[in-house]
């Protein structure tokens, strides 16, 4: 039992009913105000925990942190002290907030300086991402797209059962939420054409996903059993892969997606550590064939977490079009991350590992609107009486995350963004 995961805590910062952030999470991001330089954060309720201030007023003393450590613009330094060191700090903060702990609540000045409203702040992106890789684990996404571009026959590729396919995606363009996306530009090949035009894309899409930061390097030449997974993955955020359907159509064979995919994805801002959602373990679906034994694993490795899509138009109310759940990943992390380097791949702390589009076996499940709208031939309702089949310009996407389990709810934020009109 991790301490600061016990239901029972309460804190003596309010903190609403329907939270993302009670006392349980404690999620870690990187925030800036009016009068304050980007550093790092905790999020409580609706306040901003400020750990620059903490430590320098020595409220981590007992842990012997580095000096500076959290007066940083990302949380790669901290994320790389290791998982001892980073749970011993959510373990110190969620002492901090406990209800019964006078130490910052009856220190007037120090909790008024610590508190910052979310309303005050801006997030930034949480930590510098140097390598991205983007899975496609999810069966049912898988079986939909095999049917919707081959046929149920041939759905899944017959490496599909036996690998947990993945491709080297862009770092450089992967965007916290808030920031706005521009519709991509390149060659598209209408089914009624010869030859391929330069434009605009049309079927702009967004994709639900969760992606996992890693949180302890490796060498080159080394690899990660599935064991020993977990203690390099230091925590889980939101993840939407935008996607340009008609451009990435063109263009993906034989090598996979590229323009497609390369000019934006949007991340939720908190970072929830992998002892957060602790308690949201279950066990995935039953893996057949027989998957080779570096893939095995003991235990559960999935997590019940729900997650929700809604499309906003520019100046109307949003509309859910998805309720999927992470549960529904045929392929785990720590498979995955044994797959990545068990060719001796190294990685390294902010390196950031994507799920693939999830989607469970009901339509409103699909994760992505080329499954929801099925390439486009179903119209999707929206509450303000429009339709959509793929996203429009001044759309705004907005996907959120939680699991519930013995009255505690721990989320994950939201992540948004809204399509532009191309440059």
């Amino acid at each position: 039992m991790i301490k600061a995961n016990d239901p029972i805590l309460k804190s003596w910062v309010e903190v609403p009913s329907n939270s993302d952030f009670p006392i349980q999470n404690l999620p870690f991001g990187i925030f800036k105000t009016q009068y304050l330089s980007p550093g790092a954060g905790v999020a409580i309720g609706n306040q901003i925990l400020d750990l620059v201030y903490l430590n320098s007023k020595g409220f981590f003393k007992s842990l012997n942190l580095p000096d500076g450590i959290f007066n940083q613009g990302t949380l790669n330094s901290f994320i790389a002290l290791g998982k001892e060191k980073t749970r011993a700090v959510r373990e110190r903060i969620s002492e901090l907030l406990q209800h019964d702990n006078s130490e910052l609540r009856d220190n007037k000045i120090a909790r008024e300086m610590a508190l910052i409203s979310m309303e005050e702040a801006e997030m930034l992106m949480p930590v510098k991402v140097g390598d991205y890789t983007d899975f496609y684990s999810s069966e049912q996404h898988a079986y939909n797209v095999g049917c919707l571009f081959r046929d149920p026959e041939n759905a899944l590729l017959p490496n599909w059962k036996h690998i947990p396919v993945g491709y080297h995606g862009r770092a450089s363009s992967i965007v916290v939420s808030g920031s706005n996306i521009h519709r991509p530009k390149g060659q598209l090949k209408p089914a009624d054409a010869e030859i391929p035009v330069f434009g605009s894309s049309k079927l702009m899409d967004f994709e639900l996903e969760m992606a996992f930061v890693i949180g302890k390097s490796t060498e080159l030449g080394e690899s990660i059993t599935t064991e020993e997974a977990e203690d390099h993955i230091f925590g889980v955020c939101i993840f939407n892969d935008w996607s340009a359907r008609d451009i990435q159509g063109w263009e993906y064979v034989p090598l996979g997606p590229f323009l497609g995919k390369n000019f934006g994805s949007s991340i939720s801002p908190w970072i929830v550590t992998l002892d957060a959602i602790k308690p949201f373990k279950i066990a995935g679906t039953s893996q057949v064939p027989k998957v080779l034994p570096y893939l095995e694993f003991d235990g559960d490795r999935n997590y019940d977490i729900d997650l929700e899509v809604y499309i906003r138009p520019e100046g109307g109310e949003s509309t859910k079009v998805s309720h999927s759940n992470f549960k529904y990943m045929y392929w785990n992390m720590c498979q995955q991350l044994a797959h990545h380097t068990v060719n001796g791949c190294n990685i390294n702390v902010g390196d950031m590992m994507a799920s693939g589009t999830i989607s469970g076996p009901k339509p409103h499940e699909y994760g992505s609107m080329l499954e929801l709208s099925w390439k486009g031939t179903k119209a999707i309702k929206m509450d303000d009486g429009s339709e959509r089949k793929f996203l429009q310009d001044g759309d705004e996407v907005i996907m959120n995350g939680y699991g519930v389990k013995n009255g505690i709810r721990i989320g994950f934020g939201e992540v948004t963004g809204k399509i532009l009109p191309s440059k």
